[in-house]
């Protein structure tokens, strides 16, 4: 029984995360929204934003993940009323790569 413990560790651990894992798609997309957009926003799971108005992109919530124009508003060129903020603009690949991403990393609704 022994022999077989590491073997039954390895494959609960990896149950275990493959439900927190990334696709490759998101971890593209992770990388294209660390580059464009890290300077102001916290782009991952965790961490603060560096710019205090910049929300995290954890913590979109579903009003804009589940618009079903947020994708086209990406690919368009999604800006914000902060002028500091530059409009970011991508192709149909990488919007729906981004917004999957997004989806992802979604924090758990808090109860009010």
């Amino acid at each position: 029984m022994n022999r077989f413990a590491p073997a039954l560790l390895a494959v609960g651990v990896l149950w275990s995360t493959g439900s927190e894992a990334l696709d490759l798609e998101q971890r593209r997309a992770e990388a294209m929204l660390q580059q464009m957009c890290a300077r102001c926003h916290a782009a991952g799971r965790t961490g603060t934003s560096p710019n205090a108005l910049a929300p995290p992109f954890r913590s979109l919530g579903e009003n804009k993940l589940y618009d079903p124009e947020f994708t086209q508003r990406l690919q368009d060129g999604y800006s914000s009323i902060h002028r500091a903020m530059p409009t970011a603009r991508f192709g149909r690949d990488d919007a729906e790569a981004v917004v999957s991403y997004l989806r992802a990393i979604q924090e758990p609704r808090k109860p009010k």
